[in-house]
């Protein structure tokens, strides 16, 4: 009889699928309830993607040495970790030589974010446009907006549909409005379009604007005739993806936040695919389009193509909708 059983199976360097008698003593230490500790990852998680090699241990607690591997916080491997800890075995201060680091923050990161100026105004904090909610998805504009207020943007202006105007008055009355219908002329509408991206010191373009005529418009006037950052998502990215454009960022700053399902329109992978190595996917997608890739699941992943940084908090409960709105 035993109280703990020590997985050591197989490591880091695991490459191949897991059969045999291998694959039934890993099926059985998961049925036993004896308590697992993994040394360094559970036996079967590939230590780089989080893909389960066929079958994989299912561990209590996982001790790993020197740095987190990606495949104990990518899904799925990250399920089967149980409690990690990072154990100090003396490696070498100097990550200069390591290859292909990979990111994430801590609380004491959250130092680098920007001082307010105690007497600024607010055109001192930024003036977002935010080209958001059609006719049906009103919403949208308004959980963009509130959230751009709430973050500290000074001013919002909602460019939205003229059937927004009364919910947003009720429920984000400090924001100013630009409304459009269907029935404006294509040159009437550019222009008003281009009048309010001149006035923006940054873009918010797509969410609930659907993937008509007029949200085709809307976003190819957007990024053609703007010059300052655009935060690109949902409807915009599906229009992005219906009319297979390439090279939309034009050397501009362009974030784009596709969840897996836009983000297999846009590149034409499969969901499973794409999250059999999401940090692949979103590095070549950033750096074949020239933007920031902020591609969202349980873990999200934000690449420029070359710097990687996965985000590890969250959780399920923001697998509703609206929170891409508000994160947009």
């Amino acid at each position: 009889k035993y109280d703990v059983v020590v997985d050591a199976i197989f490591g880091i360097g695991l490459s191949r699928e897991i059969t045999g008698s291998y694959a039934k003593l890993i099926e059985q230490m998961n049925l036993d309830d004896t308590k697992v500790v993994a040394v360094d990852i559970p036996s079967g998680v590939n230590a780089s993607t989080g893909h389960i090699c066929g079958a994989a241990v299912r561990a209590d607690m996982t001790v790993t040495f020197g740095y987190l591997k990606r495949g104990l916080v990518l899904y799925p491997g990250a399920s089967l970790t149980g409690n990690t800890v990072v154990a100090d075995i003396g490696f070498a201060a100097d990550v200069s030589r390591l290859q292909d680091i990979v990111a994430a923050c801590e609380y004491k990161d959250l130092q680098q974010i920007p001082v307010r100026k105690v007497d600024g105004n607010k055109g001192t904090f930024g003036k977002v446009l935010v080209a958001a909610g059609s006719k049906n998805m009103g919403g949208a504009a308004i959980f963009s907006g509130l959230a751009a207020y709430r973050c500290g943007c000074g001013l919002v202006k909602l460019l939205t549909h003229e059937e927004n105007h009364d919910a947003v008055l009720k429920h984000l009355p400090e924001a100013l409005m630009t409304l459009y219908t269907e029935e404006l002329s294509d040159n009437l509408r550019k222009e008003q379009i281009k009048k309010d991206c001149q006035w923006a010191t940054c873009i918010v373009l797509g969410p609930g604007i659907e993937t008509d005529h007029t949200a085709k418009t809307l976003v190819e006037t957007v990024l053609n005739d703007t010059e300052v950052p655009v935060i690109l998502d949902a409807d915009g990215l599906n229009v992005i993806a219906e009319q297979q454009r390439c090279g939309y960022a034009k050397g501009r700053d362009v974030i784009v936040t596709p969840h897996m399902g836009e983000m297999s329109r846009l590149t034409g992978m499969s969901i499973q695919e794409l999250k059999e190595n999401p940090i692949q996917a979103a590095k070549e997608y950033a750096k074949q389009e020239g933007v920031i890739c902020v591609l969202k699941d349980a873990r999200t992943i934000v690449t420029d193509g070359t710097s990687v940084y996965i985000n590890l908090s969250g959780s399920d409960a923001l697998a509703t909708g609206g929170s891409g709105d508000v994160l947009t």
